[in-house]
């Protein structure tokens, strides 16, 4: 009986550390999966907040001189 209870929580173990390989994984994943879509929403949102106004500018001044 003894026997039979210290196998089963060696199974146990043994899958406890799969599992916790497997979430360290999908941890790992859903980081890098955050950091690249942040990169790729707020980078160009920080570009078109800079070149926005610069086009404007530029397009009121051409505006302007065709007067």
């Amino acid at each position: 009986m003894e026997q039979e209870i210290l196998r089963k929580l060696e199974e146990q173990s043994n899958q406890i550390a799969i599992m916790t390989k497997s979430v360290e994984k999908m941890r790992r994943y859903f980081l890098w999966t955050l950091v690249i879509s942040l990169l790729v929403i707020v980078l160009p949102a920080i570009g078109l907040i800079v070149a926005i106004p610069q086009f404007l500018n530029v397009y009121s001044a051409q505006n302007l001189q065709g007067l």
